[in-house]
Formats: C-alpha cells, structure tokens, sequence
C-alpha cells in the first residue's frame, strides 16, 4: 500500500484553495466595489484625480442636495408615487392572484405569461404606445398617468407571488371554515388572507421598490411637470458634481436596504427563497 505524502497533500489543497481565494475576492471586487466607491464619493468633499481617496471627508453634498427644493420634492413625489401605486396594484391585483390561483379556465397559462412577456424586451417602445394613447385621454404630465404606468411596471410582481402563496394554501383549510358556519367573505379574510400575507408582502415591497426606481415611463409621461428621484437622477448625473450624484444615489438605497431588513425580520429569512407556480 502506498503511503499519502503529507507534504503533497498539502500543497494540493493549498493551491485549491489559493484560487478559491483569488476567485472570492475578484467577485467582491466586481460585486461590492461599485457601492464601495458610491459610499466613498458621498462623503467625500474633496476629491481629485490621480488620488486614490479622497483627501477630505464631511457632509457637503448632503447638505447641497437637501438645500435643493426641486430635489426635494423630487424625493417627496418619489414616495408618494410608490404609495399610491402600491396600495392600487394590491386593490386590483390581488382578488384577480386569488382568482388565477382557485380557477382554471382557458388561456390561464398564457395570460400568467403575458405579464412576463411584457418585461422581456425594452419598455420603450411600450411607453411609446402608452403615451400616444395618454394623449388622447389627456393624461400626459399628469399624476395619474404617472401612478398608471407604474402598476403596469409592477403587477408582474403583485400577481405572479400572491397567486403561488394562494396557490400553496390548502383548501381544506377554506371548507374547515365553511363547514362551521364561515361565509366566502369570513373564509377569505380569516383564514386565506392571513395564511398569504408573506407573499403579499413581498410582492408589495418589489412593487414599491420598482416604483421608486421607474424612470423612463415617468420621463415619458410625467415630464416636466412630474419628477420623481428616478427622473431627476439624469440632470443630477449632467448638471452636479459626482460626489452629488453617489449622495442621490444612496438616499434611492436606503428604502431598499430597510424595507428587505423590516421583511427579513418579520417573515423570516426563507421568506425569499420560495419559488413561484403556474
């Protein structure tokens, strides 16, 4: 029997382990240093080519950027526009994600597709057609073409979870509760409603999210009388220094950043790892 040879052995494993060390920090690199360096420039206040940091730190261009009133309401706008959209997409969709998870009918997989087919090439020629149809119904600059085109954006996500999360929930869970007296209204709202707020839930943080970050159909249909943090992140980008713009883009993270924490914390940490059915 041949003996292992320690020594060989552990340069084997140490040269396995030297690329997956190599290959870990390349993907930091390219995974993190883009937000590394955005997080650098927002407090930097003097910052100048060859150096590699900048060479003072503070809070000027936060206090710039929250000086500016157009910007501002910007931001205002933002929120109240991912608000409203949200609240309307889980009015609309949500009977229609319970209606395609209880019934089948024909058509039912391709109507689940065309809400994926609608976000599988540039939206642009998408907005394209909308705006010439807002013309007509004088919805052009207007908020409520603003908060149209964003729940079209967004019920990808408002149909698609709830109608998996419906779809997992037993029905005889639903009959229990007709058997013991409970109508359609009373079964819905106390036992499939509260077994299905997790996939909701999700589906409305994606949906106010993708509100926030929807700028080309609100560019579209919402200029100039309608700017939102999305739309406004153009001219910051033209008219501001950079370290302005990694300021603007922060403020856009952080609702990211608290909403994904506040759903970790009360759903759980597998509340993101469940698939999605047809």
């Amino acid at each position: 029997m041949k003996y292992l040879n320690p020594k060989r052995l552990y340069h084997s494993f140490g040269k396995k382990y030297f690329f997956e060390t190599v290959f870990f920090a390349v993907f930091l690199l390219f995974f993190y240093g883009p937000l590394v360096n955005t997080f650098m420039l927002a407090f930097a206040e003097q910052y100048q080519v060859p150096n590699v940091l900048p060479t003072k730190f503070g809070f000027q261009w936060w206090v710039y950027i929250f000086e500016q009133d157009n910007l501002i309401q910007s931001m205002v706008n933002s929120f109240l526009i991912a608000l409203l959209a949200t609240t309307l997409s889980m009015l609309v969709c949500i009977p229609a994600a319970y209606a395609l998870a209880r019934y089948e009918f024909k058509g039912k997989s391709f109507f689940m597709f065309s809400f994926l087919l609608s976000n599988a090439f540039p939206k642009i020629g998408l907005y394209t057609a909308l705006g010439i149809l807002f013309y007509k119904f004088n919805l052009m600059g207007t908020l409520v073409g603003v908060i149209i085109v964003h729940i079209l954006n967004t019920m990808i996500f408002m149909i698609w979870i709830p109608s998996s999360s419906f779809q997992k929930i037993h029905v005889q869970q639903e009959e229990a509760a007709r058997d013991v007296g409970a109508g359609p209204f009373r079964t819905f709202f106390k036992i499939t409603l509260p077994a299905a707020v997790p996939g909701i839930a999700v589906s409305a943080m994606y949906t106010f999210l993708g509100s926030l970050e929807e700028a080309q159909g609100t560019l579209l249909v919402g200029f100039p009388e309608i700017k939102t943090m999305a739309t406004s992140m153009y001219g910051v980008i033209l008219d501001y220094p950079p370290m302005a713009g990694a300021v603007f883009s922060l403020i856009l993270i952080i609702p990211t950043i608290i909403l994904l924490l506040l759903c970790r914390k009360i759903f759980g940490k597998d509340l993101f790892s469940g698939g999605i059915s047809l």
